[in-house]
């Protein structure tokens, strides 16, 4: 039991959790592409405009086959 779904039981909301769970996956791993340097930028293929592209997305707006 995670403390959100505890809190809505207290107060009568239903939390999707798994979708909170993926919504800080994709900050964590958007925060971690923002730190890379531009050698490992390289290595991937990416630019720092690419990354720029995808920090500055929405956190729902990842691939479909993320979402599930």
């Amino acid at each position: 039991m995670t403390l959100l779904s505890t809190l809505g039981r207290h107060v009568g909301f239903s939390f999707d959790t798994g979708a909170i769970a993926k919504a800080v996956a994709v900050l964590r791993q958007r925060r971690a592409l923002a730190r890379l340097d531009d050698a490992a930028l390289k290595d991937l293929g990416l630019t720092a405009g690419d990354v720029n592209a995808e920090i500055r997305r929405p956190v729902w707006d990842v691939p479909s086959n993320w979402r599930g």
